[in-house]
């Protein structure tokens, strides 16, 4: 029987130094990276996302960076596609697919298969949406506490895109969001070998977010936010107006919070936002942790990873 080919997951929280350490991986070996990032993917959104800088992507080329404009979506069921096309190219190359981010939904998607979702329609979701207009998303939210409880439970009132995913669901397929998100897909035919980075003092990862913020601000966070505030298209609901720090950037420009609260704010989300992926890694299986403050004995560890499964 023909053996899977490898592939190298680098997970960890926001701000851990995941690619600092995946490009010093690609100066190694013949591993092509590919982003796993939910904000990463738009354009335009480059100093509140830490993009990875031109002289680090001329070193280091990430696929599935700036694929989409920040007024469009993109699902997990997107990425599992595109990322599967992206490693069976890198593998035809004779090279070793590097996948690195911290979008951890995307990970878990990518490796367990999705459930059989049907494909958004828009008619149905415009309908939606006009019954909002007319009822409220409150009431919206009782439909679908009525047809499934347990979505219900889980999607907030307030979030209107969730809420209106999960009503659409059922009112293609006739079935629940969680009836169909029980059923899964294809695992990923690749042999995974799964490692996550973090400081092992949550202190210094905080410390690290606050001095990552503030270097954001300095490079002109507001600025790229206010060019995207300017467009007729995009507004807060949006997934990618929605990210970490754009959210509260876009609040100050609003004018509902000072440009101070804004940065404390974000720094806090950001915090958040570790914390939220850490909790998720706790829980993953097969998993071999890296410390952040020993790069050196991290990037010998994924170069043994290397080395002895090819």
């Amino acid at each position: 029987m023909t053996q899977q080919p490898l592939a190298l997951f680098l997970m960890g929280p926001t701000a851990s130094g995941k690619t600092d350490l995946a490009i010093k991986l690609r100066q190694k070996f013949p591993v092509e990276i590919i982003s796993v990032d939910s904000a990463l993917i738009y354009r335009g959104m480059d100093i509140g996302t830490a993009k990875p800088e031109p002289w680090e992507l001329e070193l280091a080329p990430h696929r599935l960076i700036d694929i989409l404009d920040p007024a469009e979506s993109y699902s997990a069921a997107d990425f599992r596609r595109d990322a599967l096309r992206e490693m069976d190219e890198i593998v035809k190359q004779g090279k070793i697919p590097l996948l690195v981010g911290g979008t951890m939904l995307y990970y878990k998607a990518l490796i367990e298969g999705l459930s059989p979702l049907p494909a958004a329609n828009p008619t149905i979701r415009a309908e939606i949406e006009a019954q909002a207009q007319q009822l409220g998303w409150d009431a919206m939210h009782e439909q679908l506490a009525s047809i499934d409880p347990v979505s219900a439970k889980r999607i907030h009132p307030n979030d209107p895109q969730r809420l209106s995913r999960a009503l659409e669901v059922y009112r293609i397929t006739g079935k629940s969001l969680t009836e169909l998100t029980a059923q899964k897909g294809e695992p990923i035919p690749y042999r995974v070998k799964q490692f996550a980075i973090a400081p092992k003092e949550r202190s210094v990862l905080h410390d690290r977010i606050e001095q990552r913020f503030e270097k954001m601000m300095a490079a002109g966070f507001k600025q790229e936010v206010e060019k995207l505030f300017v467009r007729k298209d995009l507004h807060k609901d949006l997934p990618s107006i929605r990210c970490v720090g754009y959210r509260q950037m876009w609040e100050h420009l609003d004018g509902d919070i000072s440009l101070d609260e804004a940065v404390f704010k974000g720094v806090c989300a950001t915090r958040q936002l570790a914390k939220r992926q850490i909790t998720w890694l706790r829980s993953w299986k097969d998993l071999t942790w890296l410390d952040s403050d020993h790069t050196d004995l991290a990037l010998e560890t994924l170069s043994n990873a290397v080395i002895s499964n090819t």
